[in-house]
């Protein structure tokens, strides 16, 4: 059951009515999940800037999404998965079995599996990782601003979910469900 719901972009007004348009005009569509967010202008706003300051980061889309999948699982977001695995495959091109796996953490390329590995610790520690977790990144190549991107992709998508997770978004992607039982 919807908890919480997602405005009619022709019937919103002022902030909201203004990024549904931008958004209408870039995606040719408003999701379910912004279309809801846009019930706070402050919400919708924060989570575009976010995201479109971090498309512009050195990390590029294809890790972005892996990163978003391996987020997704680890917070049992039904919408984020389906969205993220639709963008995915649609729009970067990443192959089903690399989406699959990173929703595991797991990635054939070291360097990207140490990036979703340590997403996930994020998740799982709530923030709190160790040196050992930070290593292993920088010996995979990741510079600390690289490293700092990683986390703001987890911090950018843990709004997603719990926001999702909350409300309860109706799902307006192709149906992705967490492998958690």
């Amino acid at each position: 059951m919807i908890r919480l719901n997602a405005l009619d972009p022709k019937e919103a007004t002022g902030r909201s009515k203004e990024l549904f348009d931008g958004i209408q005009a870039k995606l040719g569509m408003v999701p379910n999940m912004m279309r809801t967010m846009g019930n706070s202008s402050a919400v919708l706003e924060g989570y575009i800037n976010l995201s479109d300051a971090l498309s512009k980061g050195t990390l590029g889309g294809k890790l972005g999404e892996l990163i978003a999948l391996a987020v997704a699982e680890t917070n049992a977001c039904n919408y984020c998965l389906s969205a993220h695995s639709f963008i995915g495959e649609k729009l970067v091109h990443i192959d089903t079995n690399s989406l699959n796996e990173a929703r595991e953490g797991r990635n054939s390329d070291s360097k990207i599996e140490a990036a979703l590995v340590f997403a996930k610790t994020l998740v799982n520690k709530r923030g709190r990782v160790g040196d050992l977790d930070v290593a292993v990144l920088k010996s995979e190549g990741f510079t600390d601003g690289e490293i700092g991107e990683i986390v703001a992709h987890v911090a950018l998508n843990i709004l997603t979910n719990y926001f999702n997770n909350t409300a309860a978004t109706e799902i307006d992607f192709p149906v992705v469900e967490t492998k958690q039982v």
